[in-house]
């Protein structure tokens, strides 16, 4: 089997919240894509409860389109302590904080239930599971914390 970096990684070394680069790849033809850790709870400490995390990343998903060129993807991590963010190019670390952040502000303090993307059955597989309330307590949470540019020491909070 492959290895895959973040069975790698020593998770009780990581100081959260944090964002980190994981790896650039380079495709056939030269295209960078950027993998990110974006680190929210501390690792085998917490984790955010599924319906606050799946509004979070519907949230995300869209926000940081606005605020980041060159996104692919962001996705939960299983342990349910952050996301998964791709991107094409190689945004800096610093520049996807500072996206992050601003989106993260928008879920505490801006948005309303209306303006969540795909929370009905046609749009979601699991729409019943969503919690703004989770999602604005988290965030809140997480940008008093600060946001880490690096994993193990607490850097640019």
């Amino acid at each position: 089997m492959a290895d895959v970096e973040s069975f790698t990684l020593d998770h009780t070394a990581v100081r959260a919240p944090y964002i980190r680069r994981i790896a650039v790849e380079r495709g056939p033809s030269g295209d960078a894509i950027s993998n990110f850790d974006v680190r929210f709870v501390q690792p085998n400490e917490g984790e955010i409860p599924t319906a606050g995390l799946h509004t979070i990343e519907h949230l995300l998903a869209s926000l940081l389109r606005d605020r980041l060129d060159g996104i692919i993807d962001i996705s939960p991590f299983g342990c349910r302590t952050g996301f998964h963010l791709i991107t094409w190019g190689e945004p800096t670390v610093a520049d996807v904080v500072a996206a992050v952040r601003e989106s993260l502000t928008a879920i505490a303090e801006e948005i309303t239930w209306e303006q969540i993307p795909g929370v009905d059955a046609v749009s979601c597989g699991n729409y019943r599971d969503h919690s703004l309330h989770s999602a604005r307590e988290w965030s809140k949470l997480i940008l008093e914390q600060g946001i880490s540019l690096d994993a193990f020491t607490r850097v640019g909070v």
